[in-house]
């Protein structure tokens, strides 16, 4: 018998995430979420500059966080497409079992 020996390398896992950790998608919706108010807290406060970039790391790195993680490991647009499909359906669930159990009644 002739056996192969592969080596799996370490990052295999790390293809197409930024980094090694972030997926290229929630990247995209973190900055596309985060920068509107980043943007209009660092041009329109009339504070001092360390007042603007404390509110700006207070309003920008939650709101920036939140869509970087996801929720329940999926994307955060892709979860608002659920939800909102599941309200217009007026969260009516139509899953009703296995056709297993339905032989059992």
């Amino acid at each position: 018998m002739n056996y192969h020996t592969y080596h799996i390398p370490a990052n295999y896992t790390d293809a197409g995430k930024l980094f090694g950790l972030f997926a290229i998608r929630n990247t995209i919706e973190d900055v596309l979420l985060a920068a509107p108010p980043v943007f209009l807290c660092l041009r329109f406060m009339p504070f001092s500059i360390p007042t603007n970039i404390i509110a700006t790391l207070v309003i920008g790195i939650p709101s920036g966080g939140f869509a970087i993680i996801g929720i329940r490991d999926d994307y955060l647009t892709r979860f608002l497409a659920m939800r909102w499909r599941w309200r217009l359906g007026r969260g009516v669930i139509t899953y009703r079992g296995s056709p297993e159990q339905d032989r059992r009644r």
